[in-house]
């Protein structure tokens, strides 16, 4: 079971047609991430706080190349 998320916020890297990922932080600090196009209420995707540091870490080290 998914833990209860509040405050969803879009990326700035989302397209301007509504489609998005959203972040969102449930009360035991638990961090949840959905794609709007997805349609299931229930697909998120989990983070504990370390495990969320680190996925930013890992893609902040990546060259803007590697996006495209």
């Amino acid at each position: 079971m998914t833990a209860k998320y509040e405050h969803w916020r879009k990326s700035r890297y989302s397209d301007p047609n509504g489609d998005c990922v959203e972040v969102a932080r449930a009360a035991d600090g638990t961090i949840g991430v959905r794609d709007s196009k997805a349609g299931a209420p229930d697909a998120i995707l989990e983070f504990t706080r370390l495990e969320w540091a680190d996925l930013l870490t890992r893609l902040r080290s990546l060259e803007p190349k590697s996006f495209g």
